[in-house]
């Protein structure tokens, strides 16, 4: 009965390990199916490297898409990385444990908040700032990268903070018998340790703020030109599927399957950059 059990139990993982590699696959075969011969039709130069979008005159240059959607992930980060860092190292060696009881708990609930509400969030609160401080539209490459930096600062902190508190105490401990302080101990001997579980935290941020859709379509301003500046309006590659698919038809749909593909290869590369990390760091 027991060796039933476990046969039963081994074939219901095997299912479902063969069930996510099917959706895998059939995801690839759909994009690159549809994408690639499309990219070759427009040219993968011209579709890649080329700096307008207007399908009406097709032209599909999605130069100004990518550059977007690498500037509002970069500044994110920059906005967000030492913010998310510094909070776990509060968490895990300076915070008071009733203070972590209540931190953590909303920082989940952070975590759990729908895209479009941060959206709305940034729509009515951060972009009227923004247009108060600096006299211009609100929808900004600056205001994305705000909302995007809120969205993975639960993500940042979270996988930090683990990777703070795998660290063997002995480092710690080891610190303080050699005359360290508790700061330099934190610092100088804990965060070394755990370098590789917050640089992960960042790659895995990079790779929610580059697949973000939603909240950026509300803030951003959807220009598909290339940015001049933070304060200039932008249009993600995410935010171009979704802002055209609905009426797209012909060569201008295939178009946007192609700018899938190329979302995909860099969301691909960010994978294999984590892969990397994990295992050679």
């Amino acid at each position: 009965m027991k060796q039933t059990k476990e046969k039963i139990a081994e074939f219901l993982f095997f299912v479902s390990a063969v069930i996510c590699i099917l959706c895998v696959v059939l995801i690839c075969l759909f994009l690159f199916a549809g994408g690639v011969p499309a990219m070759f039709k427009i040219g993968v130069g011209d579709f890649i490297f080329g700096m307008n979008w207007r399908p009406m005159s097709g032209q599909f240059g999605i130069f100004p898409m990518i550059v977007a959607s690498i500037c509002v992930t970069v500044l994110a980060l920059t906005f967000v990385a030492p913010v998310g860092i510094l909070t776990a190292v509060f968490l895990c060696k300076f915070c008071d444990k009733k203070i972590e009881s209540i931190l953590n708990p909303m920082i989940s609930l952070l975590a759990a908040i729908p895209s479009v509400v941060y959206g709305f969030f940034g729509l009515v609160v951060v972009c009227p700032i923004i247009q108060e401080v600096f006299g211009v539209s609100g929808k900004s490459l600056l205001a994305a990268s705000i909302i995007l930096a809120i969205m993975i600062l639960p993500t940042i902190i979270a996988v930090s903070q683990a990777a703070i508190k795998a660290v063997p105490e002995i480092y710690y401990e080891g610190a303080l018998a050699l005359g360290a302080n508790k700061e330099e101990s934190v610092f100088f001997a804990m965060l070394p340790a755990a370098k590789s579980g917050i640089i992960a935290s960042i790659v895995l941020g990079m790779g929610r703020c580059v697949g973000e859709t939603m909240a950026v379509i509300m803030v951003a301003g959807n220009r598909a030109k290339l940015p001049g500046g933070i304060l200039d309006g932008v249009r993600t590659l995410t935010a171009n599927i979704v802002l055209e698919m609905g009426y797209a038809a012909d060569l201008h749909r295939d178009a946007l399957i192609s700018t899938a593909v190329v979302l995909f290869v860099f969301i691909l590369v960010i994978n294999l950059l984590f892969s990397i990390i994990k295992g050679k760091i």
